[in-house]
């Protein structure tokens, strides 16, 4: 099984208004001192995991290209002291397209970073205006050319099923999108989440999202225009050519084990979930006090990891294979399966189980009708 690093940089320059991740707008940075907490923190990790052959890493965020490039050189050299690297390590670092961001690309690169993950959201200035981006379209253009000219792998971002975004409009931009695009495309639907600048003036009547039909058939829109360009979906909001998907999100969603290092990380070790203070400072603190801010530390009982491994699994395309399926039979709903079967949700044969297409619409209820209990 796949084995990798998360390192979590909690900061922006501005926080997105739907934006629900542990992110937050700072000022004045004292980077020495968050390189030397996040190498400890490492250590502390990697301490109880020798042995142990990396496949990836991952810088997420917040907006991980704000990091000094010297940071990040840091932690990949670390990370290749502490684990055996394999041949073919992925390296992701997310990035905006902001002119500050993009002219660091380049160490970046020599840094140790080989995949690029920006965040466009969206092509066009208005939509980008609404959802609060600091990057104009051309901008985003830009920053996707430079880095196809620096990285071996890039990917980027959209947000859809925005305000007034009819299927005409989506095609147009989605046609654009796989113009541009390499191997690999996110595409998420927007949502408001609680906690967020949105979600009061969502409830208030400033802006009303598409109705369920009208997102469903810019889902099912998404889907055949990407499978027709060749990047078919491979998880519910993440497409790619043969090949080029993210290495890194696979092992979560695929079961596998995890270092989760920085503000508010979360990791899977053998069985044991663990999660980082989410406060920044009150994470500072704590590292620098015992070399790590582990706030939680539980071991998931075989009934636990057996669901999430279900519910992870069946967001991919590829679903859950007949090995990994017969070990998660104890927390299958027999009677539930049987409803989702005959209602054309999922199907079972002899290469696992998955969601149709039908299913992907609707997972949240097929995955509730799924597990016993």
């Amino acid at each position: 099984m796949s084995f990798g690093l998360y390192i979590h940089w909690p900061f922006c320059l501005s926080k997105c208004p739907y934006c629900d991740f542990n992110s937050h707008a700072a000022g004045v940075i004292d980077h020495a001192r968050w390189r030397r907490a996040l190498l400890a923190e490492l250590d502390h990790f990697a301490s109880e995991t020798r042995g142990r052959r990396l496949d990836s890493v991952f810088f997420g965020g917040g907006t991980p290209s704000l990091m000094e490039p010297g940071t990040v050189a840091a932690l990949m050299e670390a990370a290749g002291r502490h684990w055996s690297l394999a041949p073919d390590l992925e390296a992701t670092l997310e990035a905006n397209p902001t002119s500050v961001e993009t002219g660091r690309f380049r160490a970046f690169r020599e840094a140790g970073i080989n995949r690029l993950s920006l965040g466009i959201q969206a092509l066009d200035d208005e939509s980008l205006r609404f959802l609060g981006r600091r990057h104009s379209g051309a901008e985003a253009l830009a920053a996707l050319a430079a880095a196809r000219a620096v990285f071996p792998r890039v990917s980027f971002d959209l947000i859809y099923a925005r305000p007034g975004q009819t299927r005409e409009r989506w095609r147009d931009e989605l046609a654009l999108a796989l113009a541009l695009a390499g191997g690999h495309l996110s595409l998420y639907q927007l949502t408001v989440e609680d906690g967020t600048a949105f979600a009061p003036l969502h409830r208030a009547g400033a802006f009303a999202l598409p109705g369920d039909d009208e997102a469903a058939a810019l889902f099912e829109l998404t889907q055949e225009m990407t499978a027709l360009a060749g990047l078919p979906a491979y998880e519910i909001s993440n497409h790619a050519r043969p090949g080029a998907e993210c290495r890194h999100n696979l092992i979560y969603w695929r079961g596998g084990d995890w270092v989760g290092i920085g503000p508010g990380a979360h990791g899977r070790l053998n069985g044991e979930a663990t999660a980082q203070a989410r406060s920044p400072s009150q994470w500072l603190a704590a590292v620098e006090a015992a070399g790590h801010a582990t706030e939680t530390r539980e071991m998931l009982d075989a009934d636990s990891l057996r669901q999430e491994r279900l519910l992870m699994g069946l967001r991919l395309t590829e679903g859950i294979g007949p090995d990994r399926l017969a070990g998660l039979e104890p927390v299958l709903d027999a009677a539930g399966l049987k409803r989702m079967i005959d209602g054309g949700f999922v199907t079972r044969d002899a290469a696992g189980l998955r969601a149709t297409a039908r299913g992907r619409l609707v997972l949240n209820g097929v995955l509730a009708a799924l597990v016993a209990g």
